[in-house]
């Protein structure tokens, strides 16, 4: 079993920046690839940014390249979003997910995920 446990949200300006974290226990944290995932209102759970399990490669949407970086530190059993340039449609609950066979694009992927973290962008 893994649990995980978002934090970092909150309420942040068009153009700002939040990091997020997401802490790990249970099986050992380098031997499962994590994610980002974000769902809005209304709109299906999307994702965000992965992390393989020694942190070598990484990929990410489309609508985040450029201003969304994830990282993670497995001494620390964190996964990490920094999140800069903000936009409103950024808006949404942020949620972490561990996968421990392969990193992907797709939430069946991955195993276990966190209760989320509400972001919001105000314009």
């Amino acid at each position: 079993q893994v649990q995980l446990v978002e934090s970092g949200g909150g309420l942040v300006q068009t153009g700002g920046s939040l990091r997020l974290s997401c802490a790990a226990s249970g099986r050992p944290f380098s031997t499962y690839h994590m994610g980002w995932f974000r769902q809005a209102p209304g709109k299906e759970r999307i994702f965000v940014a992965s992390i393989t399990r020694s942190g070598g490669i990484t990929d990410y949407a489309d609508s985040v390249k450029g201003r969304f970086t994830i990282s993670r530190d497995n001494a620390k059993n964190t996964v990490y979003l920094q999140m800069n340039s903000l936009k409103p449609e950024d808006t949404a609950i942020y949620y972490c997910a561990a996968a421990l066979k392969a990193p992907g694009t797709t939430f069946r992927l991955y195993d276990y995920w966190g209760q989320g973290t509400q972001v919001t962008v105000s314009s």
